[in-house]
């Protein structure tokens, strides 16, 4: 699998949704969760696009792209193909078709890990504790990789749909499967016990898309950064005394540095500035005791530098 796509900022194009230039096709989700986040994040970036029920396919109203609906397992194909020029997949899909498709970019969302759980009460020691077992599966080609990359000789046993019930039938002695929240397993009487992947939605492409498509790409990954950028950061506003000024800027990254107004109150003054949501609320609590007061919060819908 490769990783090699070296996005450079868009600095303009002639090419217009709505028009008879070139289009680019993406291929995504039909249903599900996937759907729902690729659906929202192209509506963060300005595209709109009109979506039904069993609809297959629909072009945006201002943007020049075409959206295909597919099965999640059928993307990575159609990308193959030429059918459509990039899609979102989840990287479970991805690695499991095997296809030597470009990942753009991992996007952020729809995170999941593939693991292994076994019943309740069975001793899991690693991979070795497997040699033997039948393993039911949905991923046979990733499961089969991770016996060959650890010697374990497994009978694997592949199932569509419901995997988590095969233990409980005698139909396997574990399972690998994709873990969310924990409580299909539970309520299943299985323990996860070891991640082989973990795994979030990729925007993948076909090698060969031409270069009016490549620039209507990079324009796209241009929206998609500073939708992703600015859900990574808070703009903040916070009043402080004069004379905490430098201690207060100390603390404040900013993207260059803090923007500061006077109050209307004598040695008050008023700092703006942007944090990362990684540190929020370490750096918070560093103001406040800095003397920071009236902090107030604020999201940001689009960061662009």
């Amino acid at each position: 699998m490769k990783n090699s796509f070296q996005y450079t900022p868009w600095a303009g194009t002639t090419i217009d949704g709505g028009g008879n230039g070139p289009v680019l096709k993406i291929a995504i989700q039909k249903s599900g969760r996937l759907f729902d986040d690729s659906i929202k994040l192209l509506k963060d970036c300005g595209i709109d696009i009109k979506t039904g029920v069993n609809k297959l396919k629909a072009d945006a109203d201002n943007f020049p792209m075409e959206v295909f609906f597919l099965r999640d397992d059928d993307i990575p194909q159609y990308v193959q193909d030429k059918v459509a020029d990039i899609g979102i997949v989840g990287e479970n899909v991805l690695y499991e078709k095997d296809l030597p498709l470009t990942i753009v970019q991992k996007l952020g969302f729809s995170k999941c890990r593939l693991s292994v759980a076994v019943p309740k009460g069975e001793q899991y020691t690693g991979a070795p504790s497997l040699e033997g077992k039948v393993i039911a599966t949905s991923y046979p080609v990733l499961v089969k990789k991770f016996l060959d990359k650890n010697n374990v000789d497994a009978q694997i046993h592949e199932i569509s749909g419901s995997v988590e019930i095969a233990p409980g039938i005698g139909l396997s002695h574990a399972i690998v499967d994709l873990v969310s929240s924990g409580s299909t397993l539970f309520m299943n009487g299985l323990v996860e016990t070891e991640v082989i992947l973990k795994s979030e939605a990729a925007l993948v492409r076909n090698e060969e898309l031409s270069p009016e498509k490549l620039e209507i790409l990079e324009k796209f990954l241009f929206r998609i950064n500073a939708v992703r950028k600015a859900k990574n950061n808070k703009y903040i506003v916070l009043n402080t005394r004069d004379e905490n000024l430098e201690k207060i800027f100390s603390l404040l990254p900013g993207i260059k540095s803090p923007t500061v107004v006077p109050l209307a109150e004598k040695g008050w003054s008023s700092v703006a500035s942007v944090l990362n949501e990684n540190d929020f609320w370490h750096r918070i609590e560093n103001l406040k005791a800095a003397g920071a007061e009236g902090i107030l919060v604020m999201p940001i819908e689009k960061m662009i530098d």
